[in-house]
């Protein structure tokens, strides 16, 4: 009998992620396109608003760092934080316990974009959320909750 809850849970469970996958396809596609719009302005590709991204939360990274969470190569990291740089959107600094140390930090006008999109994403989702039938509410908010990461409401 055992096997057979299991496989009840586990289908259910499968059917619900199926359901988020979808949501999560439809509302990164809405999103995307607005992002890439928005980005082309300011002539910033997916990788660089990325790193922009991580580096709004942090007070700096070292290009090992961004290495790492971008998955690139370090020298592919130093090209993306070059661009960044001659756009005025981050800013190299030395560590003051040791010169060679290179870390980055994003500016007030890199935050000021991360800012304004994050804005525009969160828009973009309220209407979709404020969109859904009950189901697809229902899926989000029983993900929403096994996942942990919004407060409970």
């Amino acid at each position: 009998m055992k096997n057979v809850h299991s496989m009840n849970t586990g289908s259910a469970v499968q059917a619900e992620a199926d359901r988020l996958a979808d949501f999560v396809l439809f509302t990164q596609r809405s999103c995307i396109l607005n992002l890439s719009g928005e980005l082309s302005k300011g002539n910033v590709s997916f990788p660089q608003f990325f790193l922009m991204a991580y580096l709004s939360s942090e007070e700096y990274l070292t290009m090992s760092d961004i290495a790492k969470k971008m998955g690139h190569s370090t020298a592919a990291a130093t090209g993306l934080v070059d661009r960044l740089e001659k756009l005025e959107y981050v800013e190299r600094i030395h560590a003051a316990e040791d010169r060679r140390k290179i870390m980055v930090r994003i500016t007030q006008k890199g935050v000021e974009l991360v800012s304004r999109m994050r804005r525009e994403i969160s828009a973009d989702l309220a209407t979709m959320l404020a969109n859904m039938d009950q189901e697809e509410a229902d899926t989000v908010e029983a993900t929403r909750r096994a996942m942990g990461t919004l407060p409970q409401g």
